[in-house]
Order: structure tokens, then C-alpha cells, then sequence
């Protein structure tokens, strides 16, 4: 059972539930999904209510919390504004909110699961459909939600204040500066052609054109739920960093490995890669535009990368054999790969490799063969 801090109140749902439906509505039994202030929630009533129901509330201690009830806005903005605007089964449908209380019910999409829990149990072999699935969301959001965004931000802006210019950049874009200083003190430090060519990257990402779509803000495979077995029916989850922004930035989970893996595999020769753009060109054509494909892509990558950098100072007072270094030098490869394959921004790209290798020989324990596929296989994860 959670802490008392981070109990949602039972009243407060209870009352919510009811006065929405002009019956009582009680709750019968709930389990928290642990560390999240998440939990599943069974309920007794006459209603026409689902048997179980997932609610999302803000703890006590983060009640007046700008941030905390800015994302939870922005969540039920962007759950209404897929069902509710634009009709596609992406993601669960809201049931009953209560802002004030910071309260979010949300349809249970039980008994599928997160992505990553099988890719942990199983490994990736046994999850191509599922992998398949997952790139094929990522594409399908990015395709429903090009176009709509004033729709989107009217929605959003009657639940309170926000910034679509801060969405557009991200959130962790001023982790790149940081990364680049490390770099300089590393003896890598970015100039000349390079420079130019960040920039670049940099206009790119901040001026998508018809790749401006809706992002949830964290596009790995832990928020993505389907079957374990059966029909790969997938639906996306936790969009509390939500916002417009380069519909490439999504795609990157795919080539370049995430907070939670070592390693994500090639999809180019997994056909991933083809999952995601055919998916994405059903409703950005421009995807189908190599040049203007590869570019956005490199970008979105490559500054990743860079994001990911900005932990060197960290990683570098670590024990040996420490998995992320492992994880920090795989992904700067990882991106530079990305923008080989698709020749963009060759001199970024090599500043990106040379930062690598010294890293390579500064930290001996994570000069590796990434591309030992019985050592590194796709979506190994990071200890």
C-alpha cells in the first residue's frame, strides 16, 4: 500500500463519480500501480460504469504545484482531444475529471501490459509483432494530429495557461548546452562546419512545418500497453508532457536507446523504421520525401544524443563497468548511425562519433562491440 501522501482520496472520487451520474458509486477495492500516483480502481454502482476504472491524482504535497497540476491539464486536454476531437483508439478515453481535486479517472486498458515489462521478460525476438505495433502507434499519432493544432491548444488553453512555443522546443532542450560544454572539456569542442550544421539541425526541429504533430512527451516503450499475446492492439499512455512538437522527436526511441535500454537494434533491417513512416505518411505525405525525412530524423536524433550528454559529469564519478556509460557511448553511436543511414549532417555527425571515442578511451570498461548481438541484443536493458 502506498505511503499517506500519496493516497488518493476515496471521497473525493466517489463524490465525483456519483454526482456524474445521478447514481451512488462506491468504491469497492483499489491496488496502487507502484512508484506512479496511479491506481486501478474497482467500483460498485448502478451506473453504467466499467468494473474497474484507472485513476491518476496529483499527491497532497504537489496539490499547489504549478508543474504538477499544469501536467495533469495537459494530460486530460490531450486524452479529450484524441477521443473526443479527432475519434482515433489511441489512448484511453477520460471517464470524470476533477482538476481542482487533481484527479483523473480514465478508462482501464487492462489486461494489456507495458511494452518494456515483456521486452524485459522475453527479450525482443519473441515481441516482433508488438515492437511492430509500437512504431506503427508512434507513426499514427503523429499522422491523426498534424494539422489540428489550434484545435488542440483551444482545448488545452481553457484548462489553464500554456506555452505551445515551450512545447515545440521540448522540455529537455536546454540539457544540449550543458552537453555541449562537456564536450569542450573533453577536448571536442564544436565548431567550424559542425557548429553550422547544429544550427541546422536546430532550425529544423524548431520549425517542423507539416511535421508539427502532438507528441506525449515520452515516446518509449513503457508507454505503450497491448496484449502479451493475441492482437497487437496498442494503446499509448501518459501524456502529462504533452504538446506539439517535430513528429520525427518520436521516432528516435526507435534507432537511439532510451533512459531504459543499452541497446534498440537497427530498425532499418527489423522493418520497424518502414512500420513507423508508412504509418506516419498516412497523414504527413512529406514522409514520404527521403531528403526531408532523413534530415528531420538526424536532427531529432542527434540532439537526443546530445541531451543524453549533459549526464557525462555524473556518469563519470561512477565504479567501472557501470551500465551507463555503456548506455551514454551506445547512444551517441546509435545516433550518429541514424544519421549515416540517411546522410544528413555529416560533420555533426562526427564531431558526435569523436566525443564518443574519447569516451571510449576515458571510461576502458565501456570500449565494448555494440554490434556483439549475443552481448547486446536488442532492448537489453540498463542496470
Amino acid at each position: 500500500m502506498a505511503a499517506p501522501k500519496q493516497i488518493f482520496r476515496v471521497d473525493a472520487l466517489q463524490n465525483l463519480l456519483t454526482d456524474l451520474r445521478d447514481v451512488p458509486v462506491t468504491v469497492d477495492r483499489w491496488e496502487h500501480v507502484e512508484p506512479w500516483a496511479v491506481a486501478r480502481v474497482w467500483l460498485r454502482s448502478a451506473a453504467a460504469l466499467p468494473r474497474s476504472v484507472v485513476v491518476k491524482w496529483i499527491p497532497d504535497g504537489l496539490r499547489e504545484s504549478r508543474n504538477a497540476l499544469w501536467r495533469l491539464r495537459s494530460e486530460l486536454a490531450a486524452l479529450q482531444f484524441l477521443s473526443e476531437d479527432l475519434d482515433v483508439g489511441l489512448a484511453p478515453r477520460v471517464l470524470a475529471a476533477d482538476t481542482a481535486a487533481g484527479l483523473l479517472v480514465l478508462e482501464d486498458l487492462a489486461p494489456r501490459v507495458c511494452l518494456d515489462q515483456l521486452l524485459r521478460r522475453d527479450g525482443a525476438a519473441a515481441h516482433g509483432d508488438r515492437l511492430a505495433a509500437f512504431a506503427r502507434a508512434r507513426g499514427a499519432l503523429s499522422a491523426a494530429t498534424a494539422g489540428r493544432v489550434d484545435t488542440y491548444y483551444t482545448r488545452r488553453g481553457k484548462l489553464g495557461p500554456v506555452d505551445a512555443a515551450a512545447d515545440q522546443v521540448g522540455r529537455f532542450a536546454p540539457l544540449r548546452e550543458g552537453a555541449i560544454e562537456h564536450a569542450s572539456a573533453l577536448g571536442v569542442p564544436l565548431s567550424g562546419r559542425s557548429a553550422h550544421e547544429f544550427t541546422a539541425a536546430l532550425e529544423e526541429l524548431a520549425a517542423p512545418g507539416p511535421f508539427l504533430a502532438l507528441s506525449n512527451g515520452d515516446a518509449e516503450a513503457n508507454n505503450i500497453l497491448l496484449h502479451a499475446s493475441g492482437p497487437a492492439d496498442a494503446r499509448l499512455i501518459d501524456f502529462e508532457f504533452a504538446g506539439y512538437t517535430h513528429a520525427l522527436t518520436d521516432a528516435v526511441c526507435l534507432y537511439v536507446p532510451g533512459p531504459a535500454w543499452l541497446t534498440v537494434g537497427d530498425p532499418t533491417t527489423t522493418g520497424l523504421a518502414d512500420q513507423y513512416r508508412h504509418a506516419l505518411a498516412r497523414g504527413i505525405p512529406g514522409a514520404e520525401d527521403d531528403r526531408r525525412y532523413g534530415d528531420g530524423l538526424a536532427a531529432a536524433s542527434l540532439s537526443w544524443a546530445l541531451i543524453r550528454l549533459h549526464r557525462f559529469a555524473l556518469l563519470d564519478t561512477r565504479s567501472p563497468g557501470d551500465h551507463s556509460r555503456l548506455q551514454l557511448i551506445a547512444t551517441l553511436e546509435a545516433a550518429a548511425h541514424t544519421a549515416e543511414t540517411h546522410r544528413a549532417l555529416p560533420h555533426l555527425t562526427s564531431w558526435i562519433r569523436r566525443i564518443a571515442a574519447v569516451l571510449r578511451r576515458r571510461w576502458p570498461d565501456a570500449d565494448q562491440d555494440f554490434a556483439d548481438s549475443a552481448s547486446f541484443p536488442p532492448y537489453r536493458a540498463r542496470h
